[in-house]
């Protein structure tokens, strides 16, 4: 019973904060740190899955999601404004 209420405290926070993510990232008019909280929120999900005893999608999202995704975005902005404008 202890584990149990431990893992959906766990998942419960880990939500909270990806839902804090995202709505930072959507709200950021700097494309790099939008790029970062995108990050930050692709590894809370990452260990959503984990505690959805889901460890072979947590292999693949993890690397994708939390590092090539965010390295691609930030050569591509590179490339043009960092700014977004209003």
């Amino acid at each position: 019973m202890g584990l149990d209420l431990l893992v959906y405290g766990l998942g419960a926070l880990a939500s909270l904060l990806s839902v804090i993510a995202v709505y930072l990232a959507l709200e950021e008019r700097d494309l790099v740190k939008a790029v970062i909280y995108s990050a930050v929120q692709s590894v809370f999900y990452s260990l959503l899955f984990y505690l959805f005893m889901a460890p072979d999608i947590v292999l693949v999202y993890l690397p994708v999601a939390g590092g090539v995704l965010p390295a691609l975005l930030l050569v591509l902005i590179s490339k043009t404004e960092r700014f977004e404008r209003e």
